[in-house]
């Protein structure tokens, strides 16, 4: 590695030490190096949402963060949202109300919405579209999403 850099990063609650090159993205560090395939690679160019991450609990786009910013960091990702083998509210709302259909875009959403609950944990349906208006769903026109989130929240839809 030519501009190679250490780094130390608490990725799910698990300290990471390793060597990246210095244009390594944040995403593909956490792809490839470490093998936490949740968070995908959709445009590249931070518009679709599908490489979200929480670096120290802020929902951050991974393709436009290099991994060493992430220097002393902590970072979750999807795989953090299940616990013991079982979905979290979110996760399990998503199920129920077929939030989810080719399951591209489904954890740059995640990840969106888990820090939007926690800033805002009864939205209503204007603030949950304009919490995912960053994140880009090709299949499911949106309604299924935020039927899931509003169900959490604690707001049933019919």
């Amino acid at each position: 590695m030519s501009d190679a850099r250490d780094i130390e990063i608490t990725v799910n609650g698990e300290l990471r030490r390793a060597r990246v090159e210095t244009r390594r993205s944040l995403v593909d560090f956490l792809r490839l190096d470490l093998g936490l395939t949740g968070s995908h690679v959709g445009c590249e160019h931070g518009a679709c949402g599908a490489c979200t991450v929480r670096v120290d609990g802020e929902a951050v786009r991974g393709c436009l963060m290099f991994a060493v910013q992430a220097n002393g960091k902590s970072v979750a990702t999807v795989e953090s949202l299940a616990k013991d083998g079982k979905l979290n509210a979110l996760q399990n709302a998503f199920w129920e109300k077929n939030g989810l259909q080719c399951g591209f875009c489904t954890p740059g959403m995640l990840m969106t919405l888990s820090e939007f609950l926690e800033e805002n944990p009864s939205p209503d349906e204007a603030q949950i579209r304009d919490a995912i208006s960053g994140n880009i769903c090709r299949c499911t026109g949106y309604q299924a999403i935020v039927d899931a989130v509003l169900s959490v929240a604690g707001k049933e839809t019919v």
